[in-house]
């Protein structure tokens, strides 16, 4: 950083492991990249360099019954700006914790603390007390809005927090509500001058393995990933009308409704809770163009599918967890759309591997998208020969940096490469296959099996709906491949069943791979984000074994 800060509150970028544990991040590889100038907001070139001309006049927002175009959202983000400056004494770098299921107003907050020079941190609803707590402390939040259905674990978090000052609630129609205050406050604002690698965004990562990690990314990151992944594999247009399942508060859904729609001057259509039905009716009715969701979130709808109309869907993206292949043929025979599958992590921000077009290849992620580079190494960094599992890194213009983790820094990055932890795949023409996460591997008799590869086999026999396959602890074998086991309708969970889903599963892989045990069940654990935890599972079974051990 050679020109000085706009940022008074300085606590991120002093408690950034030191760059010589950064991975490498070039932005010279792309000439849109490389033309950033060394100060840049990314709540400016999002919304007032959108909001102008005709532009200012076209639909930036649908939510319920209120539609905001351009120049209300930027109207709106000003406000905020201009009140919690005003009034509440925030300064550039300061952070804010956002706590709310997608809603309009949460994306004028994020669009305001931007513009004001602070540093949003974006929370999933479902968060309670304790984990509240955690980010708090750990970011130093001093300010906080917040929807009011969901401010009681807030608040009392706040009690337990040393440095949370102000909560800001909205839907709350009292004088001290955010609406309120809004109302008075003005609807310009002189935005702050910020450095292109200023702090902007803390995304926590679920906790999955271990203490959730803030992944913290810069000004320019917010725009790079939308000149990359949309920029360069897809085109968004100003008439394009933009839905989707991910929630803003997971870093897939902030940057599908905020950087990939707002760059563009697209539309986005925002649901407080997608189910397939009703992300099925937001298609039909507002005719949506561009779908973000999850491989489940597409299967989820393929049942109900017909019941609506959906020609007006040019582009449906999946990321989050893997898309397997007959969810990718059934959603093109239905609705005539090839699903652009993508690969992301919370540490890059966004998708770094995709296809679309001509260039998908069913059945593979796809390619890195230009401006990243992506390998498939082993444990001494050289590249797995084509078809070979390997450790998937990458590196490009934005890569992992944790806020007060030197640890985690050293372990996730290794000679300037993002050590990502997944296990793929890449065959001779680049495309790359996911495998398992590293820790999601099943070590069976000295065989090692991709739990993914077998669930992706059952997922094609007709009685199974949904299932997950981990390992389970086995004396003779180590582990054995176990498959839970959502039935189709009308299916009975009989032994013959059993037999049936392991014959298939024999006929169409090694037989080391077919699952040993099958348990069918109602329901399978899901993240917030709709995504399996086969943790989850796995700690379920290992319980399972040590109580049998402790009683022999």
């Amino acid at each position: 950083m050679t020109e000085p800060t706009e940022h008074v509150d300085t606590f991120v970028r002093d408690h950034l492991s030191p760059e010589k544990y950064w991975p490498e991040m070039d932005y010279g590889v792309l000439p849109e990249l490389a033309a950033y100038p060394p100060r840049m907001n990314a709540g400016v070139e999002l919304i007032d360099r959108m909001a102008r001309g005709e532009q200012a006049r076209r639909p930036a927002i649908f939510f319920g019954d209120t539609l905001w175009t351009y120049a209300d959202l930027l109207a709106n983000a000003n406000r905020i700006a201009s009140l919690i400056t005003g009034e509440f004494g925030f300064v550039p770098g300061m952070r804010v914790l956002l706590r709310s299921s997608n809603h309009s107003i949460l994306i004028a907050a994020c669009l305001g603390v931007l513009k004001a020079g602070g540093i949003v941190v974006p929370t999933m609803p479902v968060l309670r007390e304790r984990e509240l707590v955690y980010v708090l402390e750990k970011a130093r939040i001093q300010y906080a809005i917040c929807d009011i259905r969901l401010a009681e674990d807030l608040k009392n978090a706040g009690k337990k927090a040393d440095f949370l000052k102000t909560i800001l609630c909205f839907g709350d129609e009292s004088p001290g509500g955010l609406e309120s205050l809004m109302a008075n406050s003005p609807d310009t604002f002189e935005n702050a001058d910020t450095l292109a690698d200023d702090a902007a965004l803390i995304g926590f990562t679920s906790g999955s393995t271990g203490t959730p990690k803030g992944t913290v990314h810069f000004q320019r990151d917010l725009i790079a990933v939308a000149d990359t992944f949309p920029g360069r594999l897809f085109e968004i247009r100003p008439e394009d009308v933009v839905c989707g399942s991910p929630q803003i508060a997971f870093l897939y859904g902030f940057c599908a409704f905020i950087t990939d729609t707002l760059r563009y001057g697209a539309s986005a259509v925002l649901l407080e809770r997608a189910t397939p039905k009703t992300l099925l009716e937001t298609i039909d009715r507002y005719k949506a163009t561009i779908c973000f969701s999850t491989p489940s979130g597409y299967k989820q709808m393929l049942g109900i599918a017909g019941d609506y109309n959906l020609r007006s869907l040019r582009i449906c993206i999946a990321g989050g967890e893997p898309l397997p292949l007959t969810v990718f043929n059934e959603w093109k025979e239905k609705t005539g759309v090839e699903i652009i599958n993508g690969l992301g992590i919370s540490e890059l921000l966004h998708i770094f591997i995709s296809a679309s077009g001509k260039d998908i290849r069913p059945g593979t992620i796809g390619k890195a998208v230009p401006g990243y580079r992506v390998r498939v190494v082993d444990d001494a960094m050289k590249d797995s020969p084509p078809g070979e599992v390997g450790q998937m890194i990458v590196r490009g213009p934005t890569g992992c940096r944790y806020l007060d983790d030197l640890d985690r820094q050293k372990n996730y990055v290794r000679d300037g490469w993002n050590m990502t932890g997944d296990l793929c795949r890449v065959d001779e023409d680049g495309y790359i296959s996911f495998e398992a996460r590293t820790d999601d591997m099943i070590n069976t008799g000295g065989y090692n099996v991709s739990g993914l590869e077998v669930e992706a086999v059952l997922l094609e026999h007709p009685r199974v709906h949904d299932c997950a396959v981990v390992g389970s602890p086995d004396s003779q074998r180590g582990e054995i491949v176990k498959a839970f086991v959502i039935l189709s309708e009308n299916e009975e969970p009989l032994d013959e069943t059993v037999r049936e889903l392991q014959e298939f599963v024999k006929s169409q892989l090694a037989p080391y791979k077919y699952p040993r045990a099958v348990e069918f069940v109602e329901e399978l654990p899901l993240t917030p984000t709709g995504k399996i935890q086969r943790g989850a599972l796995r700690k379920i079974e290992k319980e399972r074994a040590d109580g049998l051990s402790s009683q022999t």
